[in-house]
């Protein structure tokens, strides 16, 4: 077996998943453990809790540790870590829970993990929304999210009875399963590529240009909630499938997916996905214009600025910037700010507006754009859910 490329943050992969052996125990008592009902994304904290994407954590944050990520971007012990992972409960109950009491962490009336109290404290929500997030404003989904939130904060370690249900099982690899299969192919440097579009013809280029300095892609689409206006998953899945069999080196990419929930945190999210990354075994990380960012709310490059903020190595995976990329007409290729010294009216860039109003019209994209099998996708899809609304009515 050959030496994984890279340890995960910390230096050693949590698992947080019940035993086998404990499970039938574990779910008996956790029947008639003080509950604590949880949402979906807190759902989907969990579930990566669970099985170490979120290594080094065990559990939702103490106070010292959310005091220090919130201010400074790292754990109190001083280790990178750019967003807090809380669980949050009202007044009443937090004065029911006691240091070393196990809770039963509920979702649908089914109990999904038991978490042992080690503390409860309370919070500045604006004052996170502000440092995290860059604005106090509700329109922003990761504010409204945190805004939602109970008034108090429990924090302990978790063991997760079982993972969050997925519809793309086959895609679902757990950290070590990832890591696996990247032994498996021999890979010593593997880039990640975070997403929650399907790939045109811009990410597709600044994917093979990393690919031209590393052994392998990890495709690692984020599948878990996201806001109601994005392309559902599903759809995505298909775009990605689609894409990877007709255009790229199926011995050289991982199609993967991340079921973690979106923040649209921008820079600090770019952070926190690099890491998750590192923890499924990349090398690597492209980040691109606008990471993980909405409406107007962080600058086009902040995303990439915000690494400057650690020291060189100090996250121990290497981010790869990239600048914005189109298809030029004279250039008669792909290519960047970086490369290409043509005006912009050559240059092909649709706005994702436009690009929703043609494939609602089942007007294929331009080939230059999206590749036409994705774009037939996305016209079945478009179709579909327009012949869905128009029986509903």
């Amino acid at each position: 077996m050959m030496q994984q490329p890279i340890p995960a943050h910390g230096g050693e992969l949590v698992n947080r998943m019940a035993p086998a052996d404990d499970l039938a125990g574990l779910t008996q008592e956790a029947s008639s453990l003080p509950r604590i009902d949880i949402n979906s994304r807190v759902h989907s904290d969990l579930d990566l809790l669970g099985v170490g994407a979120f290594s080094p954590l065990t559990g939702f944050m103490n106070q010292a540790d959310y005091a220090s990520v919130v201010a400074d971007m790292r754990l109190a012990n001083g280790l990178a870590w750019s967003l807090p992972i809380t669980l949050s409960t009202n007044r009443e109950q937090a004065a029911t829970l006691t240091a070393g009491a196990r809770v039963a962490l509920v979702r649908d009336g089914e109990p999904v993990a038991i978490l042992e109290v080690e503390e409860t404290f309370p919070y500045d929500k604006q004052r996170e929304a502000e440092l995290v997030y860059g604005t106090k404003e509700e329109a922003h989904p990761g504010v409204a999210a945190l805004y939602a939130q109970d008034e108090i904060l429990v924090a302990g370690a978790v063991t997760v009875l079982r993972r969050k249900p997925s519809e793309f099982d086959e895609f679902n690899l757990a950290p070590a399963q990832t890591r696996a299969i990247i032994n498996e192919k021999g890979w010593r440097t593997v880039v990640g590529f975070q997403t929650r579009n399907p790939v045109h013809r811009a990410h597709e280029y600044i994917q093979k240009c990393a690919l031209e300095l590393v052994d392998g892609l990890l495709l690692h689409p984020l599948v878990g909630d996201t806001k109601s206006d994005d392309i559902p998953a599903d759809v995505r899945m298909r775009c990605y499938q689609v894409l990877l069999e007709n255009y790229y080196p199926l011995d050289r990419t991982v199609l993967g997916v991340l079921p973690a929930a979106m923040r649209y945190a921008g820079p600090r999210e770019a952070i926190f996905h690099s890491l998750v990354r590192k923890n499924y075994g990349c090398t690597h990380f492209i980040v691109g214009r606008d990471h993980a960012g909405v409406g107007n709310y962080y600058g086009t490059y902040d995303a990439q600025k915000i690494f400057e903020h650690f020291a060189p190595g100090e996250l121990g995976i290497t981010p790869m910037m990239f600048e914005h990329t189109f298809w030029c007409n004279t250039c008669e290729g792909m290519a960047s700010t970086k490369t290409c010294p043509h005006p912009a009216d050559q240059r092909i860039a649709l706005s994702g507006t436009k690009v929703r109003q043609m494939l609602t019209d089942g007007e294929m994209p331009p080939i230059e754009f999206s590749r036409p099998e994705v774009a037939q996708v996305l016209i079945d899809a478009y179709r579909s859910q327009d012949s869905v609304a128009t029986q509903s009515r």
